[in-house]
């Protein structure tokens, strides 16, 4: 995937997030971090209280179970929300021309279901992996890589 010369590399997954800025050229990127976020979610056993509550039915079998709340992915996604409310705001300051987010697929689902028009026009790209535990180093040759 070509990195041009000062795009906007996101990097994120439901806990943390990377701003790059490309300081390079396509062929020798040189990604500079701009910004790291990252936020605490423990997993959702430390986070619910309870089982899940149960109801009786005058019709059927006569009892049923809710789903019960996954409040770690609620936060993971509520946390994808906020990186393309970012993403909004620096693309309408004209902060970027051009985009490349990396993210795990259900990050990724969660950011486009977020993205601004104006995010979307200067998207250049997307990798659907998660590389937020990854070296700049690792993460640059990983977009080279990809197609």
């Amino acid at each position: 995937m070509q990195v041009p010369h000062k795009a906007f590399v996101v990097v994120a997954d439901g806990r943390k997030m990377l701003f790059l800025r490309n300081e390079g050229d396509a062929d020798y990127p040189n990604l500079q971090v701009e910004r790291v976020r990252e936020q605490d979610n423990p997993p959702d056993r430390e986070q619910s209280t309870d089982a899940p509550g149960t109801t009786f039915s005058s019709v059927g079998h006569g009892r049923s179970s809710y789903q019960e709340t996954d409040f770690h992915q609620l936060e993971e996604d509520r946390f994808a929300a906020q990186t393309a409310e970012l993403l909004k705001k620096r693309a309408l300051n004209n902060d970027f021309e051009s985009l490349i987010v990396v993210a795990p697929p259900r990050t990724l689902g969660e950011l486009r279901k977020n993205y601004h028009k104006e995010v979307e026009a200067r998207l250049a790209g997307e990798l659907d992996k998660d590389l937020t535990g990854h070296s700049i180093a690792d993460i640059e040759k990983l977009l080279l890589n990809a197609e």
